[in-house]
């Protein structure tokens, strides 16, 4: 006589088979019980209002407002290049001679000016006291102009 095919782990897998099939049916068997039968696809919908905020009634239509595609903007609008040509005094922080780069300190504003070696009209260095005139750059304010006071 042969030995028997079916293993004793072969008739567990089986038996565990078997056992998620009843216990999925038995799910979809309550879910089908307890479904609201009244529930439309009206009764489902969720509308947004003018403010963003979500509500069970639609839009008022007369409170639209139209928008154009030319009034759309996609990304940051460029800065106009605007002069501010009110001298100002501030202390030079940092400066880095062989980069040709530093920055200055607004003594008015506390600000953190930019400063490059082609807007200086006198050599600077760290802590030297200087008047400046500001231009917007394509990152910021700039300083521009850069004198020592003496």
């Amino acid at each position: 006589m042969g030995k028997s095919q079916e293993t004793w782990n072969k008739k567990e897998t089986e038996k565990k088979k078997q056992k998620k099939r009843k216990d999925k049916e038995q799910k979809k068997e309550e879910r089908k019980a307890n479904a609201k039968d009244g529930r439309n696809l009206d009764e489902m919908l969720a509308y947004v209002d003018e403010n963003g905020n979500i509500s069970s009634t639609p839009p008022d239509p007369t409170k639209k407002q139209r928008i154009r595609e030319q009034d759309i903007q996609i990304g940051v609008p460029k800065q106009e290049n605007v002069k501010l040509d009110i001298l100002r005094t501030g202390i030079v922080t940092f400066f880095n001679d062989s980069k040709g780069y530093g920055f200055i300190k607004d003594l008015e504003t506390e600000e953190s000016i930019f400063v490059h070696v082609n807007g200086l009209i006198d050599q600077i260095k760290e802590n030297n006291k200087v008047n400046f005139e500001i231009e917007m750059g394509h990152k910021g304010p700039n300083a521009v102009k850069v004198k020592l006071v003496h």
